[in-house]
């Protein structure tokens, strides 16, 4: 498959999409960001790298890092994770209060904020010291020591983090955090701020594409089995109340994040990641979505 020609025909094919979509204002730090950029880099299970524009440029990951979260939680406490969340869609905002207490405390799965915020204080009861396990955790599956926090962009969550302090209140009024809310929900800020760049995801991602490798990291390890249902959680509950639109228009497990990137794989070929600031109504990035679409109509290949 030629991807640096696939590749370059896509970001040509997007250039009347440029300037469509808002960043996410809600989080001031990443309104600041140049809208106009815009990355692609696919690594293949051969370790082959094919890239494209701003690739290099580091963005905070922010939703895209709960899928990290969840393989450290399910690594740790195995299948009880699911003792405290679903793995349904959620068919509302990532940020629903309604959802959440009509099902008492139980979010749908662990990648709307609810589900991202119990599978934080599984982490914070579980790790030594959480704020530097799950940075090497993630280091680990990038391949690169140079991934940090980007505390402004923490900090800036948590000033404007109100619906967010709502949800973990309700969590805990069912009984479904156990540890210290504050220290809970800044714990799960920081692990939303991280900056990677589309090159640096990719490769971090690559474990999810490839089950013939071991899945081990930093004390962390997950059977072929449980790589594959995080790929199914991805598939049908990693973008939001648009999942069904992205399984129908990409057909890839994937994880969107409201810094504008999105993260993808396709089992035994290939991982892909995306960004491009600008988002649609979902919280989805408008360009990146479009590219991953034209990336799996290219190739003739998806999981379907």
């Amino acid at each position: 498959m030629d991807y640096k020609l696939i590749i370059d025909t896509i970001f040509g094919d997007v250039e009347p999409l440029r300037g469509v979509g808002s960043q996410a204002t809600y989080i001031p730090a990443l309104a600041n960001v140049n809208p106009d950029q815009l990355g692609l880099c696919i690594e293949t299970t051969g370790n082959e790298q094919f890239c494209g524009g701003d690739a290099d440029t580091r963005f905070s990951i922010q939703s895209i890092s709960k899928v990290f979260s969840l393989a450290m939680a399910l690594g740790i406490e195995g299948e009880d994770v699911w003792k405290r969340m679903g793995r349904e869609p959620s068919g509302t905002a990532f940020n629903s209060l309604v959802q959440l207490e009509m099902e008492k405390g139980k979010p749908r799965n662990p990648f709307i904020n609810a589900g991202a915020i119990v599978i934080a204080d599984i982490l914070m009861a579980r790790l030594r010291d959480p704020e530097r396990d799950f940075l090497n955790f993630v280091r680990s599956m990038a391949g690169t020591d140079a991934i940090d926090y980007n505390r402004e962009v923490a900090a800036s969550e948590r000033q404007h983090g109100y619906l967010n302090a709502a949800i973990i209140n309700m969590l805990k009024y069912y009984g479904n955090i156990k540890g210290d809310i504050e220290e809970v929900l800044n714990f799960y800020f920081l692990t939303c701020s991280i900056d990677m760049s589309c090159r640096e995801l990719a490769h971090a991602f690559l474990p999810f594409a490839d089950h013939h490798k071991p899945f081990s990291h930093c004390g962390i390890e997950l059977s072929k089995s449980k790589v594959k249902r995080i790929n199914a959680v991805m598939q049908t509950c990693g973008f939001y109340d648009e999942a069904g639109e992205f399984s129908y228009l990409v057909g890839l497990p994937g994880k969107s994040g409201v810094g504008g990137g999105i993260a993808a794989v396709f089992p035994g070929l290939y991982s892909v990641a995306v960004w491009s600031p600008r988002l649609n109504g979902k919280g989805n990035s408008v360009i990146g979505m479009k590219m991953l679409e034209l990336l799996t109509t290219q190739t003739e290949e998806s999981i379907f």
